[in-house]
């Protein structure tokens, strides 16, 4: 996969030299560069932003160095996806990050200040598939925490980059639900056991184990994700643990328990 960066802080994303990401891109599996916006203005200062139109506080990105920037990316018959990590993007999700993984180059722009000239995702569209995001309801000083986190969510996921690829299937959202419980040695610290089964060699009861764990810890910490299993993907075992979470079938969702009206 092919990943362009472009920040005016390129510094910023030098933890992706590092860990996994790092060893993808000494080894070819990642080709990732950051580029510097700065790069690409031509006045002394090599200034990259503006007072706001119309008034009000902060400054604004100018759209010529974004326009020249992502205009690079545009001189062959392939072209990236953009990414634009924003406060007002689409929701980034780990069925997002299995969708980018799928592709063979992202491009991701990072916005400071008040923000990038409306006119810059306009033209970009033009060029490229444009995708505003967001890593959740509150708001950074820039985009580069939130490209750090995404490529490394992406990253992972391309073949070869974790070493043994069945850590990846039961990770919390891989199918809608939180992971379970991990545990190491020793078998007792401080008084607190590892569960029993987990030390029985039973392969099937830690399965079950693990299981109902992560549908417990979903039921509790996010209770939301829940209220979107379909009924259909579950067991009788799931159904049962599920039921004393307080949540029981309901066509095609599953809803929180209602106490029967009294006569």
């Amino acid at each position: 996969m092919r990943i362009d960066v472009f920040s005016i802080f390129p510094d910023y994303l030098t933890p992706l030299d590092l860990s996994l990401i790092g060893k993808a891109r000494r080894t070819g599996l990642l080709d990732l560069t950051v580029h510097d916006l700065r790069d690409f203005t031509h006045d002394r200062h090599r200034t990259v932003d503006d007072a706001p139109a119309g008034g009000g506080a902060g400054m604004v990105m100018k759209p010529e160095p974004w326009a020249e920037a992502l205009e690079t990316l545009a001189q062959g018959e392939a072209r990236p996806t953009l990414l634009v990590p924003s406060p007002s993007g689409k929701p980034f999700t780990q069925a997002m990050a299995r969708e980018l993984a799928r592709q063979d180059w992202l491009a991701f722009a990072c916005g400071r200040y008040e923000g990038i000239d409306e006119r810059v995702y306009e033209h970009a569209a033009t060029l490229m598939p444009v995708q505003p995001f967001s890593l959740g309801d509150y708001v950074l000083n820039g985009g580069e925490v939130a490209v750090l986190a995404v490529v490394e969510a992406v990253a992972r996921l391309i073949p070869g980059v974790i070493g043994n690829a069945e850590s990846l299937v039961e990770e919390s959202h891989e199918d809608g639900l939180l992971e379970y419980p991990v545990y190491t040695k020793p078998a007792v610290w401080q008084d607190r056991e590892v569960p029993p089964v987990l030390m029985s060699g039973h392969h099937a009861q830690i399965d079950r184990w693990r299981r109902d764990e992560r549908l417990r810890r979903t039921a509790r910490r996010r209770p939301d994700l829940i209220g979107v299993l379909d009924p259909e993907g579950t067991d009788k075992n799931d159904r049962a643990v599920l039921l004393d979470e307080g949540w029981e079938p309901a066509g095609s969702r599953f809803q929180p328990v209602t106490d029967p009206v009294a006569d």
